[in-house]
């Protein structure tokens, strides 16, 4: 079994930084997907950042700005900003497609969301 939970989010001036962070705890899992979607305002969910097998991978609206990285020793992953912008504004989600135990397909983790007000 596996949850997530993320913190950091908070309000920051437009150009500012934060860094989230996304913790999976649990037992007999295993990951091999995780990172952040974001829900804007009137909007509907979109990809942020995620680490696959094959690396990291940004959604267009973030490229250049955010920065995925993890700590796999205990299963976190971070999603540094910068250059925020208004419209950076929304609640980000945490996720992760897990195993659990044996189970060959995994399935979809979500955390509770962080909120980030971007705002002066």
């Amino acid at each position: 079994q596996v949850q997530l939970v993320e913190s950091g989010g908070g309000l920051v001036q437009p150009g500012g930084s934060l860094r989230l962070s996304c913790a999976a705890s649990g037992s007999d899992f295993s990951i091999n997907v995780m990172g952040w979607h974001r829900q804007r305002p009137g909007k509907q969910r979109e990809l942020v950042a995620r680490f696959t097998t094959d690396g990291a991978n940004y959604g267009d609206t973030v490229k250049g700005r955010f920065t995925i990285s993890r700590d796999n020793a205990k299963n976190t992953v971070y999603l540094e900003m910068s250059s925020l912008k208004p419209e950076d504004t929304a609640v980000y989600y945490c996720y992760c497609n897990a195993k659990l135990g044996g189970a060959p397909y995994p399935y979809t983790v979500w955390g509770q969301g962080t909120q980030v007000t971007v705002s002066s």
